[in-house]
This record gives structure tokens, C-alpha cells and sequence, in this order.
């Protein structure tokens, strides 16, 4: 017997027949004599909807200003969750299951104070186990937590995520599988590369750098919950049927299996080429090279949160002027060059320039760390592409390239061949 707990994303309970496979999935493992909690999204649209009618409000009620209270967007963003828990647990109800819903604040999933994108500060699993224990099935409502006022608080998008791999670590689970409309974690985007691998192990480590630089597949601060706390994830699809050979393989189920480094015997160089577009670069022209600058820079880019990423810093001959570039996403640009703008003083730049429509592109791997030449191959590879790189960043695990965006896709099949990640 085993404690698992198992999350069930947007797609995979959009409608009352997908939710009723879910009760398939769950009832499975129940049978097996596991004790089980199960974390659920909202149904498939219904966050944006919600999302939407907030925003939508204050226009209706004819404010000039789109401004809302946060804990009220809080209050209706999370009622989509507590729909799909419901909903979940009648299903499981009917197959004669015994399984009961819990919204964040029951368990309780303690947050901190920042409404539409808390943190988890505490979990109490005790109940839930005790609950278990009795063979009683928790369907929690994921996303959500209370706040120290005692209000709902939603944990940002894909905050289900992190409430499922949060839950596991509270309850001391033996596994967490996320259940997604994909099969597991690959090489690269299938879509892009149909020769793209799933892996059947990956580090926690690299499933992090996976996730920060654009894969879609997990939300970042799940991964890094997990790392923390070592809890075992699986990425399994919710679309293979419940009753499938080895669909109940406690040790190894069909999917991919984050966990750490250890379990990994044979660690390839390259595990993974990610890619994010609609990456923007800043250009400040002609700064003052002097201790306190790049502060006075990035200091308010944080306060108005803006994610900075790639730094490049050129030395001017002289020694007294500099160049710093940086990118952003492109939604944030006239946001950040304002800020800068309004900072002109302090910071010291002749001129800011910027250019949109970028791409970052990333090749990730624990084996990067005891092999060397790993960032000849992609550079040489790019350029017998014709693909001009204009800024590179490093870490132990990951080499991360900007392009011009019309390059991204052709970037990314070139590397993952270069690497040799379409070979079976």
C-alpha cells in the first residue's frame, strides 16, 4: 500500500465525461488498496472566463479605472476549482468510491498575503491523513489557500501545480502524479520537432530549467516544492485509459518520473532544448561605470515586477562608460522603459532602445557540468544555420541563446539533432 497523491489539470476534467474518467483513474489505485488524495483544476475555460468577469465589472458599472479589489478576484477565480472538486467527488460517490471534497481553506492550506499570486506557507496535512487512513478519498480544490486575513487566496496560474506537489510533501506521499493532456516531459516540443523523445527520468534540477524557460508542462514553483522536499512527480496523460497494462505499476507507471539526481544512473549530456518566444531586448546606451548602477536599474524594474532575465554588460575602452542590455518579456516593454525613463536621473543612460519579436533558446542538461564543449556545438551548429546569436547566458546545467524569433523553431530542430536528441 502507498499514499498518492494524483492532480488532474484543466483539460483533463473539461467536461462531466472527462470527469468521470478521472473517477476511473482515481477508483484504480483506490482498488489497489492505496490511500489516495486527488488535487483538480478548474474545468477547462473556466478560470479565463472568470478572470474575464472581473475584469469586466467595474467597465459595466462605468469606472473609469479597471482597478479591483485583489481579494475579491481571489473569491471568484477559486469558485472554479471548488466546482470541479464537487463535481469529482459525486462521481466518485457513484461508483461507490467514498470520497469527499476540500476547499484550501479546510485543509488549511496556509498563504501569505499576496492575493492572485500567494505562496504556501504551512500546510496542516493531518486531517487528510487521518481521513485517508479511514479510506476516504480527499478531492482537494488545487489553486487555492487562506490568507492571514482569512481570506481565499489563489496561488497564480498553475497554482494547482504547486497545491498537488505542496499536498504530497504535507502528507509524507510516496508519489505525486500530474496528470496532463500530454504523456510525459520531452526532448522538446513534439509540435516542433516530431522526433522528440519522452523521457522516462528527469532530474529535478533540469525539469526546473525546463519549466523557467518555456516549457509549458509543469509550473515552476511546483518543481522547485519538489526539489525541496523530494517529492517523487510523475507527468502522466489522463487521456490513456484508466485500466491499460501498467497503468497501475506502482514503481513505474507510463509517464515521466521527476526525481533526483541519485535515480538517475546514466545522465545524458544534453536532456532537453526549451524555447520561449516573445522575449524583448533593452539596449541602455552610455552609462556611467560606477558601483550602485546596475541597482539603480534593476531595483525599480523588481518594484514594478517586471521579470528581467539575460544580463549583458559591455566595458567601454576607457573604463568610464558602459552598455547594459537585458531582456524582458514584450508585454513589458513600455512598462519598463517607462520605469527607466522615470529613473533616467538616478541611472545615468543616454538612451534606451529596444527590439521585440525575439526568441530565447535553451539547452539544458546535468551531464553539461563534466563535459566540455558543449556550447562550441550549439554555436557551431547555429551558424551553419545562418542563425546570428545576440546574447548568451550560462549556469552549470543550461546555455541559454537569444535570437531573432523568426529563427526559434529552425533553432530549436537544430539543436536537438546537433545533441543527438531524435535518436531512440
Amino acid at each position: 500500500m502507498a499514499r498518492i497523491v494524483m492532480k488532474f489539470g484543466g483539460t483533463s476534467v473539461a467536461n462531466l465525461e472527462r470527469i468521470h474518467n478521472v473517477a476511473r483513474h482515481v477508483k484504480r489505485e483506490v482498488d489497489a488498496g492505496h490511500e489516495v488524495a486527488v488535487v483538480v483544476s478548474a474545468m477547462s475555460g473556466k478560470t479565463n472566463e472568470l478572470v474575464g468577469w472581473v475584469q469586466d465589472t467595474p467597465k459595466v458599472a462605468g469606472a473609469n479605472s479597471p482597478f479591483y479589489d485583489a481579494r475579491e478576484y481571489d473569491a471568484v477565480v477559486a469558485s472554479g476549482e471548488q466546482v470541479t472538486s464537487g463535481l469529482l467527488s459525486i462521481a466518485l460517490q457513484s461508483m461507490g468510491v467514498n470520497a469527499r471534497s476540500w476547499q484550501g481553506w479546510q485543509i488549511p492550506i496556509r498563504t501569505d498575503s499576496a492575493h492572485g499570486a500567494a505562496r504556501i506557507l504551512e500546510i496542516d496535512g493531518s486531517d487528510i491523513i487521518r481521513r485517508m487512513g479511514e479510506g476516504q478519498v480527499a478531492v482537494v480544490a488545487g489553486f487555492q489557500g487562506i490568507g492571514p486575513d482569512n481570506r481565499i487566496a489563489t496561488l497564480g496560474r498553475g497554482g494547482s501545480d504547486t497545491s498537488a506537489v505542496a499536498i504530497a510533501a504535507a502528507v509524507k506521499a510516496d508519489r505525486c502524479d500530474i496528470y496532463t493532456d500530454v504523456d510525459g516531459v520531452y526532448t522538446t516540443d513534439p509540435r516542433v520537432v516530431p522526433k522528440a523523445r519522452r523521457l522516462k527520468k528527469i532530474s529535478f534540477e533540469e525539469m526546473l530549467e525546463l519549466a523557467s524557460l518555456g516549457a509549458k508542462v509543469l509550473q515552476v514553483r511546483s518543481v522547485e516544492l519538489a526539489m525541496v522536499h523530494k517529492v517523487r512527480t510523475f507527468v502522466r496523460s489522463s487521456f490513456e485509459d484508466p485500466d491499460a497494462p501498467g497503468m497501475g505499476d506502482l514503481i513505474n507507471p507510463p509517464g515521466t518520473l521527476i526525481c533526483d539526481e541519485e535515480e538517475i544512473v546514466e545522465q545524458e549530456v544534453v536532456t532537453g532544448i526549451a524555447y520561449a518566444k516573445d522575449e524583448a531586448q533593452i539596449s541602455l546606451r552610455r552609462l556611467a561605470d560606477r558601483p550602485g548602477v546596475s541597482a539603480a536599474i534593476f531595483g525599480p524594474l523588481a518594484e514594478a515586477h517586471i521579470n528581467v532575465d539575460m544580463i549583458v554588460q559591455n566595458i567601454s575602452e576607457d573604463g568610464s562608460r558602459t552598455d547594459m542590455t537585458f531582456t524582458v518579456p514584450s508585454g513589458d516593454v513600455q512598462k519598463a522603459l517607462k520605469v527607466l525613463e522615470d529613473n533616467k536621473a538616478t541611472i545615468g543612460f543616454d538612451v534606451a532602445q529596444n527590439e521585440s519579436g525575439l526568441a530565447k533558446v535553451s539547452v539544458i542538461g546535468i551531464g553539461m557540468r563534466s563535459h566540455a564543449g558543449v556550447a562550441a556545438l550549439a554555436f557551431k551548429a547555429l551558424a551553419e544555420k545562418g542563425i546570428n546569436i545576440k546574447a548568451i547566458t550560462t549556469s552549470e546545467i543550461k546555455i541559454s541563446i537569444l535570437i531573432d524569433g523568426a529563427y526559434s523553431e529552425l533553432a530549436v530542430r537544430t539543436l536537438h539533432s546537433a545533441y543527438g536528441l531524435d535518436k531512440s
